[in-house]
């Protein structure tokens, strides 16, 4: 069963989905849990993924593919998976703020927090500030994480942080944000809790606020 894990992990990181989907078809046939495909296999292999990205050994084209076949991965096992069974990780609620539409930064840290064991409610593109303070009011994540890809919008981040304090919910979550246009000192002068200057920096960040919320 731990070799069938190991190829498992080694297809996702090769990107290979056709391969993984048949190990995992061929996984839950015989009678293997499906929480067990998703920790050994997928969660392990995106860390992996993570750690190569960090070092240079992995670029962004290799890392989506990796996050892709995942993401399929984990929609193969879904309905083998309790409804009930909380995330491993925790809750992040992600989106693009509003007036921008790029969202391929985005979606590669939605995918890697997924790979990471995080539930993800991903809002998209162009979320309004009100958007996000309902999302953070229906799902109560523990982390809220914003996106950026233009200097025109930069300032909807501190749009919401504002909107998030009127609304009295400021203080249930954490928010981190980033973008290439983001950077540290932005940060903190918009009164966010961190910077994720890339996407396993922003796992690593998710991470720590979910384990030490204080």
């Amino acid at each position: 069963m731990e070799k069938v894990i190991e190829k498992i992990r080694e297809t996702v990181i090769q990107g290979n989905g056709e391969e993984m989907s048949q190990l995992i078809r061929s996984a839950l046939e015989a009678g293997m849990p499906a929480g067990r495909i998703l920790s050994g296999g997928l969660i392990d292999a995106m860390h992996v993924v993570g750690r190569h990205m960090k070092s240079g050994e992995m670029f962004i084209p290799e890392v989506l593919l990796s996050a892709r076949t995942m993401q399929k991965g984990v929609e193969m096992l879904s309905p083998c998976l309790s409804d009930s069974e909380p995330a491993q990780e925790g809750v992040i609620v992600i989106g693009t703020v509003e007036g921008d539409l790029h969202d391929i930064g985005k979606n590669l840290v939605s995918l890697m927090l997924q790979g990471a064991g995080f539930k993800v409610i991903d809002l998209g593109i162009n979320v309004m500030p009100s958007a996000f303070v309902e999302a953070v009011r229906i799902h109560k994540p523990q982390v809220l994480g914003m996106s950026a890809l233009l200097t025109t919008t930069v300032m909807k981040m501190k749009e919401t942080l504002i909107a998030l304090e009127t609304a009295g919910v400021r203080d249930q979550v954490k928010v981190m944000a980033g973008g290439a246009p983001v950077t540290q000192n932005l940060v903190e002068d918009f009164g966010a809790d961190g910077y994720g200057s890339s996407a396993p920096i922003a796992v690593d960040l998710a991470r720590k606020f979910v384990e030490s919320p204080s």
